[in-house]
């Protein structure tokens, strides 16, 4: 073999090592240019989070009447089409139960709007401005101001917030020191009412949507056998219908139920059909929302400190150490101050019932489980 034959016949070979090697030392390249050794998995997606943050941040504060009056127009919306078509048909069926669906309906309706009023219109709480806060513990780096224990800076509101939890888009406003405990009975409340609407609405859905009933029923469905007396008296069931007036009797008249006057087949379907997937939407939202608060109240932390304790316990974990929340004092006391049910406050009174009563303290200073044999008669 010629030595032109053997250089030709490695080219080939030659051509893709080389391809290959230009394109590893071009990722190199590359890699080095960009290397960072504190990058990591919740660093590359903080960055590729980082527009939905800075929209967040900046179109939030514009958005949030528009959520404030989408959450009304719907509440309204259930409202109005339970008393429409739900209420003449349990009216229909039972006077006494529709009296009883009533009253828990407007106890439930009751409590929804007040506390969503009430959360969306009072002040979270703030730190006081230009003075000086003795009980702060450490500087805002973003308003550059003293920061007391448990606050937060909102980034929405651009300012720092008493116990802050987050900031609600559909109540535009924070949920901190002073609204939190609303916040979270809207929720409850809310919960419980799309239950209550799906519990005793369910039939008459049901009958719409999958037996094409029209929304009506029979209060008495006629029963047993039609029967006839002979000419000696005796009662003889009548297995014929016969012409009444072949006989000589007078047409029978039956004191049977009138259906309700309901909307177009196409309507009613649609009004049912809307309410179906509101209620159940609204229900996993807010029920799986309201159990995940529930055990942040049981653990005495809100929502940015569940994160903080979380990193404590891994970085003392680490250490062999355990850590405790500081503001935890039990599942109990931590439901009792939550929902300020001290100074002879009653569950009644407080909560079933709406109520304007203010949080413990002033949100500047907190007591801890280790001060609490301490305080004495300022411990609530």
């Amino acid at each position: 073999m010629s030595r032109i034959q053997w250089r030709l016949r490695e080219l080939p070979k030659t051509i893709s090592q080389t391809v290959r090697f230009r394109w590893q030392y071009g990722k190199q390249c590359i890699r080095s240019l960009t290397y960072n050794h504190h990058m990591n998995q919740s660093y590359a997606s903080d960055v590729c989070m980082e527009p939905i943050f800075w929209f967040v941040d900046n179109f939030t504060h514009l958005l949030g009447p528009f959520f404030v009056f989408a959450v009304i127009c719907l509440t309204t919306a259930v409202v109005v089409i339970c008393y429409w078509i739900g209420l003449p048909y349990w009216w229909n069926r039972n006077r006494y139960m529709t009296v009883f669906l009533m009253t828990v309906g407007h106890w439930l309706l009751l409590n929804v709007a007040y506390n969503f009023y009430m959360a969306a219109s009072t002040s979270p709480g703030y730190p006081p401005e230009k003075e000086l806060i003795a009980e702060a513990v450490s500087i805002c780096k973003k308003c550059i101001s003293p920061k007391p224990p448990r606050t937060h800076h909102c980034s929405v509101c651009n300012r720092c917030v008493l116990k802050m939890d987050h900031h609600c888009p559909w109540l535009n406003n924070c949920v901190g020191y002073n609204n939190h405990r609303y916040f979270f009975l809207y929720m409850l409340y809310t919960s419980i009412g799309t239950l209550f609407i799906i519990a005793f609405g369910f039939e008459l859905g049901y009958g719409v949507l999958f037996l094409d009933e029209g929304g009506w029923k029979e209060v008495e469905p006629l029963q047993g056998h039609p029967v006839r007396f002979n000419l000696s008296g005796h009662i003889i069931p009548v297995t014929e219908m016969n012409d009444y007036e072949s006989d000589g009797m007078a047409p029978a008249k039956h004191d049977l139920p009138v259906p309700q006057a309901h909307p177009r087949p196409e309507t009613l379907r649609g009004v049912i059909l809307f309410m179906a997937l509101i209620n159940v939407a609204t229900l996993f939202a807010l029920g799986s929302l309201t159990a995940w608060h529930s055990t942040l109240i049981t653990r005495g932390e809100t929502s940015i400190e569940a994160h903080i304790n979380k990193s404590e316990t891994k970085r003392l974990a680490a250490l062999d150490k355990v850590y405790r929340n500081p503001y935890d004092f039990g599942p109990r006391q931590n439901w009792q101050l939550f929902l300020g049910l001290t100074r002879k406050r009653t569950w009644w009174r407080h909560v079933l019932l709406p109520s304007s009563h203010k949080p413990e303290g002033n949100g500047l200073t907190w007591f801890t489980y280790e001060q609490t044999t301490d305080a004495g008669d300022e411990w609530p």
